[in-house]
């Protein structure tokens, strides 16, 4: 059956949830960092920092960053961790052009580099790793199962995984504003930068089927990782995942 998230997808019930989440970020590509920034009131740069704050305690030397997106984790990533490699894997090129142009421009063409990937089967070698790092990505995984299995096999032993995830929260009054934000003004402000009047729906309804907290920590643990703990920030509004291999 999986996971009510992974039934839902961009456009219609036509192909596969891979194909149309490639084609929806290759359409939003060009608007989605500032659109990102607007809707998150930039609260997602802190977010970001939080999460790389936990693993300056490891000193990862090869991180991979899965679903890099537009490569601002990416970026943050090889600026705070100084890392010999970082890889930038997704499935839309279109963001990834956006990510080349920017780690251009902050000259860090050294350490990061970016492929097209699909997380359910990951070239690289199992052990090879030292921390994999994931924002606002696994929800569009059309088998989260699999996926995370994946990712705990290309890491190495006692690698570690920070995955970034929006949630929707669940107290007074922060549930009830939130609510009103995803179901109008996301969809809204969405489809005026983007031009896809499909996209910023698609978003806030993965966000409301994404199994979260304490679920989510079953999930992780389920695909073997161990020391798995989650922490919500913002009040909920975004939930940050720590788990070793």
């Amino acid at each position: 059956m999986g996971y009510a998230q992974e039934h839902i997808k961009p456009y219609n019930d036509k192909g596969s949830k891979k194909d149309q989440v490639e084609q929806m970020f290759d359409n939003i590509a060009p608007a989605y960092d500032p659109l990102n920034h607007i809707l998150s009131l930039g609260i997602d740069r802190q977010w970001r920092k939080t999460a790389i704050k936990w693993l300056h305690l490891f000193k990862p030397q090869r991180i991979l960053d899965i679903a890099t997106g537009t490569g601002d984790f990416a970026i943050l990533a090889g600026k705070e961790l100084a890392p010999k490699e970082l890889i930038g894997i997704d499935i839309s090129e279109g963001m990834m052009q956006v990510a080349k142009q920017k780690v251009k421009k902050q000259q860090l063409e050294s350490i990061i580099r970016f492929q097209k990937e699909d997380c359910l089967n990951l070239s690289f070698e199992s052990n090879n790793f030292d921390a994999a790092i994931i924002a606002f990505g696994v929800r569009n995984f059309e088998d989260l199962d699999t996926s995370l299995k994946e990712i705990y096999r290309v890491l190495q032993p006692d690698g570690h995984l920070v995955i970034l995830e929006l949630s929707t929260p669940v107290t007074f009054p922060m549930k009830q504003l939130f609510a009103i934000y995803s179901k109008i003004v996301l969809p809204t402000i969405g489809r005026l930068i983007s031009k896809d009047h499909s996209a910023y729906t698609y978003l806030p309804e993965t966000i409301k089927a994404f199994p979260q907290g304490e679920i989510m920590q079953g999930i992780i643990a389920k695909a073997g990782f161990k020391e798995v703990r989650f922490r919500r920030l913002t009040m909920g509004i975004c939930t940050l995942y720590m788990a070793t291999k």
